[in-house]
């Protein structure tokens, strides 16, 4: 008897996955809750692990596309060896297209989160749904969809029936239309003597330049990819700068940087004063803290949420994600810097689940880090605004305690993108000098003023 090994589904946002490795070869012996394979999608990597002992048989390659619900393998009934054998390394055509296995299952595989996404990014709905995306029109075998997915599929000549949903039951979204127009080729311009009004063939796919080599883009990246066109397509940014004095924040750092370490074990960094001072700004400015969704008439709406979830850009060997710290408005210094710590550790070693991933309010990114000097962050949708912080450089600016005089004081740049559909230039201002000033006078913070 065979049982098989099926990808079951991991979140009403994911609909498949590519099949990155087999962990355990084809025809050798497991035993139950042996891992096999490892299935990257959009959001997480997860383990596949064998239901039953037996015999593995492959139904799907190394590099296939999967949907949820394709059978990938079968355990033929049988003893289990000690020890399973590692799988050869298969590499799939870089010209090849994804494969699709078949989407009958009879048997659940146990599966363990393992790896990161989001991002995203990340900030795409919660666990239990995405806000604004209920709606849809089915009858008539007419494909499900989001009002807005249909109105950018009828502005850019998109057939829905050609993509694949990432929605509840395979839903298509506005995200999926946007990514289906970015992948689809562009057509040949035509030539000098063709008329104007000829059909334009479409280009085939080009060969890649002499010693250079290719790759297919993983699920993660193609996310991120989409997730930045979105933002670009969907909302009005606009970007605002200030800069920021840290001489009194890193004086009370050095201050009491031991002591804090001692008594809570964990270091003292500064996201705990940006993340304090970006949500008592959230709470003076709360539209900066709200969403543009779609309600179920189409029609834009203005999303508010009554807590404080701060997003968190980490970056991983597999790219940029953004785990998210629930009801910051409730967090002491000691909390925040623990849990952006657990979520960063989380997040480098593949760790992050789905819920950790989803649901935030506003971002917040440090290219300082990296040394950047000045950046305009690219929106998280739905959020409506991002605050991007920067390296801290000397520079000369004039001396707050002696005016007219020039000192060297420990500067930093700060941006915050936001959208324009729903927050005003004033208010994005005012919005980024009171974070100026909570930083500049850390006293607020403990004042909450």
């Amino acid at each position: 008897m065979a049982v098989d090994i099926v990808i079951p589904s991991v979140g009403e946002s994911v609909a498949s996955g590519v099949l990155a490795r087999w962990v355990v070869a084809d025809g050798a012996s497991v035993a139950r809750d042996d891992i096999v394979a490892e299935l990257e999608t959009d959001k997480v990597t997860l383990e596949v692990r064998a239901p039953e002992a037996g015999t593995l048989r492959h139904r799907a390659k190394q590099g296939d596309t999967v949907n949820v619900g394709a059978i990938v393998a079968v355990v033929e009934a049988g003893a289990a060896a000690p020890k399973a054998a590692p799988a050869p390394p298969e590499s799939a055509p870089a010209a090849a297209g994804p494969k699709t296995s078949p989407a009958k299952a009879s048997a659940a595989p146990v599966l363990t989160e393992r790896s990161a996404p989001v991002s995203i990014p990340a900030g795409a709905g919660s666990a239990g749904g995405e806000p604004g995306h209920d709606a849809d029109h089915e009858g008539n075998g007419q494909v499900r969809a989001t009002p807005l997915a249909r109105k950018l599929a009828t502005e850019h000549d998109v057939d829905l029936a050609a993509i694949v949903g990432t929605g509840a039951g395979q839903r298509v979204r506005e995200q999926d239309v946007l990514a289906f127009v970015q992948s689809r080729p562009r057509a040949a311009p035509p030539s000098p003597s063709a008329p104007a009004t000829a059909p334009l063939p479409a280009a085939a796919p080009s060969a890649p330049r002499t010693g250079a080599a290719r790759e297919r883009m993983s699920p993660l990246r193609q996310r991120i990819a989409a997730r930045l066109v979105e933002a670009q397509h969907t909302a009005a940014m606009l970007t605002t700068f200030n800069e920021v004095d840290m001489t009194a924040v890193m004086a009370l750092r050095k201050q009491y940087k031991e002591d804090f370490e001692k008594r809570h074990a964990v270091g003292l960094g500064f996201m705990g004063f940006f993340v304090k001072a970006v949500v008592g700004a959230l709470k003076a400015f709360p539209l900066v803290n709200a969403s543009i969704v779609t309600d179920e008439s189409g029609a834009l709406a203005i999303e508010r949420h009554p807590t404080h979830d701060i997003a968190v850009a980490v970056s991983t060997p597999k790219g940029l994600v953004v785990p998210v710290l629930r009801d910051c408005e409730a967090l002491s210094f000691a909390g925040i810097e623990s849990g952006i710590k657990a979520l960063a550790a989380r997040a480098r070693d593949g760790k992050l689940t789905l819920d950790e991933m989803q649901g935030g309010t506003f971002t917040i990114t440090n290219g300082g880090v990296f040394g950047s000097l000045m950046s305009t962050p690219i929106l998280n949708p739905p959020q409506a605004a991002i605050l991007g912080m920067h390296t801290i450089k000397n520079r000369a600016v004039e001396d707050p305690a002696n005016p007219g005089h020039i000192a060297l004081r420990p500067m930093m740049y700060l941006a915050v993108s936001y959208d324009h559909r729903l927050i005003d230039g004033a208010e994005a201002v005012q919005f980024l000098v009171r974070i100026k000033q909570a930083i500049e006078d850390p006293q607020r913070l403990l004042l909450e003023v």
